[in-house]
């Protein structure tokens, strides 16, 4: 396996505007050649880790990218830019670790058809964002050929910037405010998708007592009104914040962490549709 950070500021300088460093990490599995594998493409997984916009957690980094490698994909972390910087510019990020990734696709044995970008809590609400507005002016304008992914996976995501149930740190984070009512729709993801949403898979737990469940509901909802395929699953018990819901993750594991974990291999099998 090949390991590296890029330091997204070296690629793209306006990125380091107000002492901002985002990184983004690279799992990259080596191509055996004695298995004639030497030109394989790999599907890839693009994570935005969670932590209300104000830090990106350890725990939805580089043990998720872990998981991916062992089944076929090349992985990546994106550590963007939180609280004290404000939108765009952590959307932005997102459209920059994409343009690399299409850069190097060849250096790198990336399949630029099958990239599913994934989010964790707040990075859900990046996720969902950035695959809802990938075309939109404020990314356009420095990414002029800004890519759209193929899927997304949405774990315990927010969503709406609804303040009577969204996660209100995570949007407070964002924009340094409270939002007006336009700028309530505007970062509401569930009031941004259209034609050309990708599909997602989407999990939460009912019980989640940071994040609500409704945040998941609203954005299946919207999906199904554009006839975007998505998979959904509500477990009935689980706090927020279980990333592969193992020992390594959680201090006690609980009998609903244990059964909660179902999620990731619904989440291969689903991948499996699309990308294998």
């Amino acid at each position: 396996m090949r390991n590296m950070t890029l330091h997204l500021k070296d690629f793209y300088p306006f990125l380091g505007a107000d002492h901002a460093d985002p990184t983004l990490e690279l799992y990259l599995p080596f191509n055996m050649t004695e298995m004639g594998q030497e030109h394989q493409k790999r599907p890839c997984i693009l994570i935005c880790p969670g932590g209300g916009y104000g830090f990106c957690s350890q725990r939805e980094s580089e043990i998720i990218a872990l998981h991916f490698l062992p089944q076929g994909f090349n992985a990546f972390v994106l550590t963007y830019s939180t609280e004290p910087h404000r939108y765009p510019t952590q959307i932005r990020e997102v459209a920059a670790a994409l343009e690399l990734i299409y850069k190097h696709a060849d250096e790198w044995n990336c399949d630029t058809s099958k990239i599913a970008l994934m989010g964790f809590s707040a990075g859900g609400h990046l996720t969902a964002s950035y695959a809802t507005k990938f075309d939109t002016p404020e990314i356009r304008e420095v990414f002029p050929e800004s890519k759209q992914v193929a899927a997304t996976i949405l774990s315990y995501p927010v969503i709406t910037a609804d303040m009577s149930f969204t996660h209100q740190g995570s949007i407070l984070n964002l924009l340094g405010h409270e939002p007006s009512a336009e700028e309530v729709r505007y970062h509401s993801c569930e009031q941004n998708v259209n034609p050309n949403t990708p599909p997602a898979f989407i999990w939460h737990t009912a019980s989640d007592a940071s994040v609500p469940v409704a945040n998941s509901l609203v954005y299946a909802t919207a999906l199904s009104k554009y006839q975007i395929p998505y998979e959904l699953h509500i477990f009935p018990f689980g706090a927020h914040g279980l990333s592969v819901s193992n020992p390594e993750v959680s201090r006690v594991m609980t009998p609903d962490i244990a059964y909660d974990r179902a999620w990731v291999d619904c989440l291969m099998k689903w991948l499996n549709q699309y990308f294998i």
